[in-house]
């Protein structure tokens, strides 16, 4: 088992090579790029180009077909926390964004991930818009491992007003009595 200050280290060497690969250049020719080459450029355009966003955990919704009504009862459903991140709007209306969050989980536990998040969108009626995407991170809680940094991608759903502030879920599968929550936000782009 790890101990405290290296599961701290490998989180921050962690983070260090995943916003490390938003920087690196990219070949110089738009043409014959490959799916990475495009990635790389779409991760570095985003670092450079994305403007500050704020986001703001909302409700913690753990579905109810998953857990017993006292499981429910004890849970946090209101997690205090707050993250910072850079996103930016492609010119077909993408959203792409990095990110780090800080909150409190279903046991009123620190909850930390930094990542990436992709959206695309529909237009509902004037200026809103729905939009489905996902989210790549890298998380650490209190009741996997002591905070052992893991890896984990998300599905998300959005409502957006305006490319301004959207309200947010990801998905987090599971079983009985774990997993198959909602983690919902709001996000304001500035």
């Amino acid at each position: 088992m790890l101990g405290k200050p290296t599961r701290q280290l490998l989180f921050i060497s962690c983070t260090a090579l995943f916003v490390g690969t938003a920087q690196a250049e990219p070949p110089s020719s738009e043409e014959g790029k490959g799916w990475l080459a495009r990635t790389t450029t779409s991760l570095k355009e985003t670092w450079n180009e994305g403007t500050p966003e704020v986001y703001v955990p909302v409700f913690t919704w753990h579905l109810p077909w998953a857990y017993t009504r006292q499981q429910i009862d004890e849970y946090n459903n209101f997690p205090l926390g707050l993250g910072l991140g850079r996103g930016r709007y492609t010119e077909d209306g993408d959203w792409h964004g990095f990110y780090a969050m800080g909150f409190q989980d279903s046991h009123s536990k620190p909850q930390y991930q930094v990542g990436y998040g992709y959206k695309t969108f529909w237009p509902v009626s004037g200026d809103f818009k729905a939009g489905i995407g996902y989210t790549v991170f890298i998380g650490a809680r209190a009741n996997w491992n002591d905070y052992t940094p893991f890896p984990a991608v998300l599905p998300i759903i959005s409502l957006e007003y305006a490319k301004k502030v959207s309200l947010d879920a990801a998905y987090v599968p599971g079983g009985n009595g774990n997993g198959n929550v909602l983690f919902i936000w709001t996000k304001f782009h500035l």
